[in-house]
């Protein structure tokens, strides 16, 4: 069934935003038709109609401060959510320009697919469901506390092996980067473990990070794992 955007709106990501906790029809929490005063057209002295100078976000989410933490960019189902990338980019920057504060965190989405982009740390990426205002604090406050990476020290007494180290500095370098996705393949007893933990302790440290899933896939490598964390961290 294809959806008009209105259609998709009320009938899509209402309920995906209402099932992260955020309230659309409270406008302390989300603000629809979100009014962006922005400038005119170059040579442009007066607004030619009601909606020169102005952009209309079709959500934005605010924190608990009141102040706009997120863009959210609607597009019908028939179309590609892309198509919403660069509008709701703009919307972020424009916002930022127009009130000052932290740039706020963005969305576009045709009620299908959902993409989220820190603009200036990390490039976009598909995600299953919007996060909720905890979540979107925690973020904000991660972006705007941590300390770079390629001045963190590693502890060695965790990882101290020459090629262990080098792994962790690639890791946090590439990280830097904005690179999200690493893969380093180490071989039986050179301390995978250990260098997990003195990549995960790095990361806190820095403020990067307040949660570390870590994944096993059997329960002898999980107790051991535990004992390590316990014992390094």
């Amino acid at each position: 069934m294809t959806h008009t955007e209105a259609q998709t709106r009320k009938e899509i990501i209402d309920k995906q935003l209402q099932a992260a906790g955020w309230d659309v029809h409270n406008a302390s929490q989300v603000i629809e038709e979100f009014d962006i005063k922005v400038d005119l057209p170059e040579g442009v002295q007066e607004p030619r109609t009601q909606y020169e100078g102005h952009q209309f976000s079709d959500y934005v989410l605010l924190g608990k401060d009141g102040k706009p933490l997120a863009v959210v960019e609607a597009k019908k189902t028939s179309k590609d959510a892309e198509i919403g990338r660069e509008q709701a980019k703009q919307y972020c920057y424009n916002i930022q320009k127009e009130r000052g504060g932290e740039l706020p965190f963005c969305f576009y989405t045709n009620g299908l697919d959902i993409h989220f982009w820190d603009l200036e740390n990390y490039p976009p990426r598909k995600v299953v469901g919007f996060p909720t205002l905890d979540d979107l604090e925690r973020l904000s406050y991660i972006r705007r506390n941590k300390k770079p990476l390629s001045q963190e020290l590693i502890n060695t007494e965790i990882a101290g092996r020459d090629y262990q180290i080098r792994a962790i500095r690639a890791v946090l370098e590439g990280i830097e980067q904005k690179k999200r996705d690493f893969l380093l393949v180490m071989a039986t007893g050179t301390g995978k473990t250990r260098t997990c933990i003195a990549l995960a302790d790095a990361l806190m440290r820095a403020g990067h990070a307040e949660r570390i899933l870590f994944l096993v896939d059997r329960i002898a490598l999980r107790e051991q794992a535990l004992a390590a964390f316990k014992a390094f961290a």
